[in-house]
């Protein structure tokens, strides 16, 4: 009875992580192949990002006052002191880790982005020493130069090679590798009672909002203004395609983050690791169309950092003691 009990259990878990992996699937593809499509048409990405955060900031509230009516139980709210100590440093690295990928989708295509996109492992391993959460060991350092001489590979004559939107994928990619540092560090801290997804991206759009602000008003803010899509339109059916559009990836993005967070605290970091390194093999299928034939350095690029990345998740596997839980 104990035995069938535990094997019923063990098959439970396993449901219910496959579903958050495709729940994660659903969100992450889709918002990547929608933001490229959409920014075909629509050439202001720090505008879109900015619509994306207040959406998901209105979605987290809501879904906030619901579950406080239903629960009659008060959710968290930061002091200003922790709140800006605390969340500041993490809202402000997802906000530039966001917008860039979205304005690197102005210059390159789906492939070369989810390439250059995984190799924020590498930054996160790095940004993980300078914050003691990890150990430098010379497995570490074989890591690291398995994913780094993967990506030289993968861009290296790349037929398709934009070194500007190379340049906002790699910083998107360097940031994001602070952005997952804080996060775990965020998410350590038991007293803060950040550990429940909305309660997260709750505390964390405003200043997101905040802190791209200023990119979106330099590089954007003119454009925009003068632009007939949004503010100077004529055609109100337009109008309403575009915010309508808009709305739809505010949408998706909220879905993404929540089923990143959910996946990352009911399973673990390394679960979220290995299901985004299979992201990356479905979004770089030559046969759908949705990338380019790739040549023998792209082909091999590809496999250094996947032999790499998955080095990395079998040692924590094998030795989950010798390594913190880090966000990949």
């Amino acid at each position: 009875m104990g035995r069938w009990a535990l094997d019923v259990a063990f098959v439970w878990r396993a449901v219910l992580t496959l579903g958050l992996v495709l729940l994660y699937y659903c969100f992450s593809i889709g918002i990547t192949f929608y933001n490229k499509w959409l920014t075909k048409s629509f050439h202001f990405p720090l505008f879109m990002t900015m619509l994306h955060l207040a959406v998901i900031f209105l979605f987290s509230a809501l879904s906030r006052a619901l579950v406080q009516c239903s629960s009659h139980r008060a959710r968290v709210v930061l002091s200003w002191t922790d709140y800006l100590r605390r969340v500041a440093p993490t809202a402000l690295a997802t906000a530039l880790d966001v917008g860039l990928s979205n304005w690197s989708f102005l210059y390159i295509t789906v492939s070369l982005y989810t390439m250059t996109k995984s190799s924020a492992v590498l930054f996160i391993l790095i940004f993980s020493l300078i914050f003691k959460l990890e150990e430098l060991r010379a497995a570490l350092v074989l890591v690291v130069l398995l994913i780094a001489g993967g990506l030289f590979m993968f861009t290296y004559k790349s037929t398709q090679f934009n070194m500007e939107g190379f340049a906002l994928v790699l910083g998107a990619s360097f940031i994001g590798g602070i952005r997952w540092t804080l996060t775990q560090i965020l998410l350590q801290k038991a007293d803060l009672g950040l550990q429940n997804p909305i309660d997260t991206m709750f505390h964390l759009q405003p200043l997101m909002f905040l802190g791209l602000f200023p990119l979106f008003a330099i590089f954007e803010g003119l454009h925009l203004s003068t632009s007939e899509k949004i503010f100077r339109f004529q055609d109100t059916g337009l109008l309403l395609r575009v915010l309508g559009s808009l709305f739809l990836g505010g949408i998706l993005a909220f879905g993404l983050g929540f089923s990143e967070f959910l996946l990352v605290s009911r399973t673990s970091s390394l679960t979220l690791s290995i299901a985004g390194i299979f992201k990356v093999t479905a979004t770089l299928n030559p046969r759908r169309g949705w990338a380019p034939t790739p040549t023998w350095s792209c082909c091999s690029g590809a496999a250094s950092q996947r032999k790499g990345i998955m080095r990395r998740r079998r040692r924590r596997t094998l030795w989950p003691r010798d390594s913190s839980d880090q966000p990949g």
